[in-house]
């Protein structure tokens, strides 16, 4: 449920389509996700969403930023001097590699010869795969994704006083709650290192949005397996996604063989997450509108690309008519960031901020 607020400015925004992200919502989310971790470091994923308004909210409260290419290491260094910035992600460029970082997190052992070769300083992670069985999770990394024990094996001999091994990090899988996260926290800390960047992967629900990964669970859970070891963990979704709304009008609803459509202005290469993660986008119908339309019927919202896929809802029992506002809800996480922008050449969507 989209609260009076966000609809009332959502309904103020004038030309649409348009992102409209709650500050202040962002703000009450993650203070109380920092407030429930106690001394585990918290890193923000950065690729979540990079949006600058957003990144000033987190700062707050984060230990550092995780980034995964030059181009958000570059984004973010400019907007924070003096934060903490971790460099992951797989195939690093040489240039990559001499970017100045807090930890580099080393996907391969050949990565590690091209670190060493640059002559600087690093201190690092090393990202292990485990193998380890992730029962429910949304998406699993496993395939290219960091190193098996013998890869981890054939890095430690490469250590010395100039590259420094630091720990371990680990990013299984995305869409685990807290017990889940738990028993994998507990597999990954029986291995002998001071330092463990547990990654993200909490839990959100598209189908249940009022329900919140269990953050007091987790932290507790953490600090009984911690034994004075510096735990870190650097989930993006499950931070900013709650604040972000993709507001939209319905330009036609009509009925093709028998089923009931709702075309919106824009799309999924505004919003791609319904496409990707194959769910309905949730949404709420401001009725401004006084054309034609169904009333109380499964009705199909898609956007104005030609493609069957640019889907953001299937068949969802509705009333909705011409001229109608729609506010998808959660989209601010892997919405606008990860969408074909350009696909069709339509006008990109506006951004606003509700501040207190």
């Amino acid at each position: 449920m989209i609260g009076p607020r966000v609809l009332e400015a959502a309904l103020r925004l004038g030309e649409v389509p348009a992102y409209l992200y709650d500050l202040p919502a962002l703000d009450e989310h993650v203070k109380s996700v920092r407030a429930a971790l106690g001394d585990v470091e918290l890193y923000y994923a950065v690729k979540a969403n990079p949006d600058p308004e957003l990144l000033r909210v987190l700062a707050a409260y984060v230990d550092g930023f995780e980034v995964s290419s030059a181009g958000e290491h570059a984004h973010v260094t400019a907007l924070f001097q003096d934060l903490p910035v971790a460099l992951g992600g797989p195939g690093k460029t040489d240039a990559e590699l001499r970017l100045p970082h807090h930890r580099l997190h080393v996907e391969s052992p050949n990565e590690l010869r091209r670190l060493l070769a640059t002559g600087l300083e690093a201190d690092v992670l090393l990202r292990l795969n485990p193998g380890l069985p992730v029962e429910g999770a949304a998406l699993t990394m496993s395939g290219p994704f960091g190193m098996d024990e013998d890869g981890i094996a054939e890095c430690l001999p490469m250590f010395g006083d100039r590259v420094r091994l630091r720990g371990l990090h680990a990013h299984l899988a995305s869409g685990l709650e807290a017990p889940q996260l738990l028993e994998l926290a507990r597999a990954l800390l029986a291995h002998p290192y001071e330092e463990v960047n547990l990654g993200g992967g909490m839990a959100v629900s598209y189908v249940t949005p009022h329900t919140r990964f269990d953050w007091a669970a987790y932290g507790a859970g953490l600090a009984e397996h911690a034994r004075g070891r510096r735990l870190r963990i650097e989930p993006g979704r499950a931070l900013t996604v709650y604040c972000g709304h993709y507001v939209t009008r319905v330009v036609d609803v009509k009925r093709v063989r028998g089923e009931a459509y709702a075309v919106v202005l824009g799309g999924t290469h505004h919003l791609r997450t319904p496409a990707t993660k194959g769910h309905d986008q949730p949404f709420t119908i401001v009725p401004t509108g006084g054309g034609p339309g169904v009333a109380d019927e499964p009705v199909t919202f898609v956007g104005q690309l030609c493609t069957p896929k640019d889907v953001l809802a299937r068949k969802v029992v509705t009333t909705v008519r011409v001229g109608d506002t729609v506010v998808f809800g959660m989209a601010g996480a892997y919405a606008w960031n990860i969408s074909h922008h350009d696909f069709l050449m339509h006008p990109k969507p506006a951004f606003h901020h509700l501040r207190a």
